[in-house]
């Protein structure tokens, strides 16, 4: 697929960037925040309430796919998008990610990975060619190149030899990949070194990947480290191609990727901690199963028009989640994706309008 992408506006102070991505038959406006939907499903909601909350891209996670129901199995359906009737666009990571999650169950080499499944401890091998085959049968329209990602704390040698890696597997996805209706980003890895950072982007980009994302970070650093690479290498992704940032998805950690001049973010954080009853307010966070809500029949937030804070009060909301109903899990995702699409929408607009670093002090001085 050849995709389309285009700044519209650039702010002032800042690196961050207004654009439009184009993806057959989808326009998104970027920056855009994509909730997570790993088993074809973004937990609790449907796909029309999902589209309610502003969400209009989508990942889907290729490795769980794969073992359940099959990638074969979505591509006899039809692909992704019918067999889960989703009409907006969707990505597809690559399993690249869960060769570190779970690394206690893999064992990596560079043709690729063996490892046991985490669901009846099976073996199977993952190689790029692999990875590239279930993301075409999957029919993502956004797919990713199969990567090492190393955590915080690995030594220079390992992360140099993780780089290589990541490299060479990035060739040969480039060569497997041939469906000609999807975009394949390549990802930027290095771990915390600067130098294997920036050898790692030159590779990548000698490539021409039609979009670039940077992996291995929200590793469980600590916030100043990705802070670090992500000031020096969000502004040096390509300018004319969409720029992900994988695995953020707090509202100050969205602001500060999108000041480094990211386009595109992804994260579980908004949907799982809103199952747990942890939602997004104006002035920051609140755990809604808290004694204090108990008698607090004001809304959620007031500057919020989702259908959870016109509807709803803080007491009901709390009530739900005491008595472990369902519905309290699903009206707090409900909340928390249309509170960061309001997010988005917002810092947009203040993009436009060239002052987007009064809009994010402003926003962060009241959430924090």
């Amino acid at each position: 697929m050849t995709i389309k992408f285009n700044v519209i506006a650039e702010d002032n102070s800042t690196c961050a960037r207004l654009g439009k991505l184009r993806i057959g038959r989808n326009e998104l406006e970027t920056p855009v925040f994509m909730p997570v939907g790993t088993q074809a499903t973004v937990k609790g909601l449907t796909p029309e309430e999902v589209l309610e909350t502003g969400g209009r891209i989508i990942l889907v996670n290729a490795y769980h796919l794969y073992l359940r129901p099959g990638s074969e199995l979505i591509r006899e359906a039809g692909g992704l998008h019918r067999f889960m009737n989703w009409p907006g666009s969707i990505l597809t990571d690559s399993g690249g990610f869960q060769v570190f999650s779970l690394a206690q169950l893999n064992k990596v080499n560079d043709s690729g990975l063996v490892f046991q499944s985490h669901i009846d401890g099976s073996y199977h091998e993952f190689t790029p060619e692999k990875a590239i085959q279930v993301q075409m049968d999957l029919g993502a329209d956004i797919i990713m190149a199969f990567d090492q990602c190393t955590g915080f704390g690995v030594n220079y040698e390992e992360a140099r030899e993780a780089l290589r890696r990541t490299t060479r597997w990035a060739e040969r996805c480039l060569q497997a990949h041939t469906r000609e209706d999807q975009a394949l980003f390549g990802i930027v890895q290095g771990n915390f070194y600067p130098d294997l950072r920036e050898r790692s982007l030159k590779e990548l980009v000698d490539m021409d990947f039609p979009g670039y994302a940077l992996g291995g970070l929200s590793v469980g650093e600590p916030r100043e480290e990705m802070q670090k690479i992500l000031s020096v290498f969000g502004p040096k992704l390509p300018v004319d191609k969409p720029r992900y940032l994988m695995g953020v998805g707090t509202p100050e950690d969205l602001l500060e990727g999108m000041s480094r001049g990211i386009d595109m973010f992804d994260c579980v954080f908004p949907t799982r901690t809103g199952r747990t009853g942890s939602l997004f307010t104006r002035q920051g966070r609140i755990n809604i199963r808290n004694s204090r809500f108990k008698n607090d029949f004001s809304s959620l937030e007031e500057k919020c028009n989702c259908g959870v804070c016109t509807g709803y009060t803080k007491a009901y909301l709390h009530h739900l989640f005491r008595q472990k109903e369902i519905l309290g899990m699903r009206l707090a995702t409900y909340h928390n994706l249309f509170f960061l699409s309001q997010l988005m929408a917002e810092a947009r607009q203040a993009i436009g309008r060239w002052d987007f670093a009064k809009y994010k002090n402003e926003f962060l001085a009241e959430y924090q």
